[in-house]
């Protein structure tokens, strides 16, 4: 039996700081539109966040929308890793 290839699947979040909210679904979508995802976020040098299991249960909240606050936890803790390891990269540019 062939393997069959996994539909690669993508959301983007954001969360505005100044507006104090929740952080919500900028865009979502699997297959092209994932890929598109992917390699946008790549070329800004944003973080991307490997995780199928929050993929699947972000990929149900409709684009513009904050996310459930079920998720708070789970999403705070991807923020704050992203925030440390951006200011680890901005101490060590500063350094050199």
């Amino acid at each position: 039996m062939a393997k069959s290839k996994k539909i690669q699947k993508a959301v983007a979040l954001g969360y505005d700081e100044q507006k104090g909210t929740a952080p919500q679904i900028l865009a979502g979508g699997k297959g092209l539109i994932a890929e598109t995802i992917i390699e946008r976020a790549k070329e800004a040098g944003i973080h991307i966040e490997e995780n199928p299991d929050l993929v699947e249960l972000l990929a149900k909240v409709p684009v513009g929308e904050e996310i459930p606050p079920e998720l708070y936890q789970t999403i705070a803790e991807v923020l704050a890793f992203v925030y440390s390891v951006n200011d680890r990269f901005k101490n060590k540019m500063k350094q050199e």
